[in-house]
């Protein structure tokens, strides 16, 4: 695998019994190859509050962060560009290689099994950049819309959707079922 775009390596050895808090920010170089990486038109500014904690005996690591972006995306609809802030949390756990299960890459697991699973700590570090980048990229919104631009199927922002129902009453599925019910 090549090199992330946006890597900080941490090494384990230095969290202290009490913890480590890491401030990470993207450079404009990193911003520009991870905003190619994600799809997006721009990434502005990237940043991140982690702080690692060792858990279980201290073979494992828990990480938890905060992420502040300032986002440029592509309306889905009329491909303008769309300004957005992406804060967000999450917490990861990792662990030495030989504490995390391996699983046939042809088998079916069930997505709850992999639910808490601990990440592979990979030669005694954990690249913080890397592990910024995959959250922003789950914490993007899927659907980004210019301001005004209406989402097609939603009868708020669809008028002519609505007043075709005004004057029909809604057909209920279960009517016919309930007459026959009511009959008995």
């Amino acid at each position: 695998m090549s090199q992330p775009e946006f890597s900080r390596p941490v090494d384990v050895t230095t969290i202290a019994p009490d913890g480590l808090v890491r401030t990470i920010e993207a450079k404009p170089d990193e911003l520009r190859e991870l905003a190619r990486r994600l799809e997006l038109l721009a990434i502005d500014r990237l940043s991140a509050t982690l702080r690692l904690r060792r858990v279980r005996g201290g073979e494992m690591v828990e990480v938890s962060g905060e992420i502040d972006a300032d986002v440029v995306q592509a309306c889905v609809v009329t491909l303008e560009p769309v300004r957005g802030r992406v804060q967000d949390s999450f917490e990861e756990l990792f662990a030495p290689p030989h504490l995390v299960p391996e699983f046939d890459p042809d088998e079916e697991v069930d997505l709850a099994v992999l639910e808490g699973m601990p990440e592979p700590i990979e030669n005694g570090r954990i690249d913080l950049g890397e592990m910024v980048a995959q959250n922003l990229s789950l914490s993007l919104d899927p659907y980004p819309r210019a301001p005004g631009v209406p989402f097609v199927g939603n009868e708020e922002e669809a008028p002519e959707a609505k007043t075709q129902e005004e004057g029909e009453e809604r057909r209920n599925p279960f009517a016919a079922l309930a007459k026959l019910k009511r009959s008995h």
